[in-house]
C-alpha cells in the first residue's frame, strides 16, 4: 500500500478518461482518506485517483494549507498564462516546463459533498489543470516544452535525507 500503488507512466489507466463519481458514499470516504495518505507518503500536492488505479473523477490536493479533494471537478474559467516546472508521481524523477492557465476556476463537490467553485492562481492553478488532466487521460508530459523534460533522480533522494 501506499507509494507503491501509484501507478507508474505506461499502463493504460493513465491516458484513459474517468467516469464521473455517481455518489459520495462511504466507500468514496475511505478512498479519499487512502489518498491523501498516498499523497503525503509520496510528497505530492495532487494526485488523481486514476493514478492508483480508480478510474474516478476524484482528486486530493495540498499545497500547504491542509489536504482537500475534488469530486467530480470542472474547470468553468481561466485566464492568463504561467510557464512553471512540473513533475509526476506516475513518472518519478521527470520534469519539464509546462504553460498554464496563471488563475483557474473549478467546480465540484468537496469531500463533505458540498458544491463548491474554487478559484486558484499561481500553484493552486496549475495543481488543478494538472489534476484535472489527469481526469481527462492527458499528462504533463503531453503538454511539456519537450526541450526542457529532464530526469533529476538524485533529487528525491535528497530530499528523503
Amino acid at each position: 500500500m501506499g507509494v507503491d500503488e501509484i501507478v507508474r507512466y505506461g499502463k493504460k489507466i493513465l491516458t484513459e478518461p474517468t467516469g464521473e463519481v455517481p455518489e459520495l458514499n462511504e466507500e468514496i470516504r475511505s478512498l479519499i482518506e487512502h489518498m491523501y495518505e498516498v499523497m503525503d507518503q509520496a510528497n505530492g500536492v495532487g494526485l488523481a485517483a486514476n493514478q492508483i488505479g480508480v478510474p474516478l473523477r476524484l482528486f486530493v490536493y495540498d499545497i500547504g494549507e491542509g489536504p482537500r479533494a475534488m469530486i467530480n471537478p470542472k474547470i468553468v474559467k481561466k485566464s492568463g498564462s504561467q510557464v512553471g516546472t512540473e513533475g509526476c508521481l506516475s513518472i518519478p524523477g521527470l520534469h519539464g516546463d509546462v504553460e498554464r492557465a496563471n488563475t483557474a476556476t473549478v467546480e465540484g463537490l468537496d469531500e463533505n459533498g458540498n458544491k463548491v467553485k474554487i478559484s486558484g492562481e499561481g500553484l493552486l492553478a496549475r495543481v488543478f489543470q494538472h489534476e484535472i488532466d489527469h481526469l481527462n487521460g492527458v499528462l504533463f508530459i503531453d503538454r511539456a516544452d519537450v526541450a526542457t523534460l529532464h530526469w533529476a533522480i538524485g533529487e528525491q533522494e535528497n530530499e528523503e535525507e
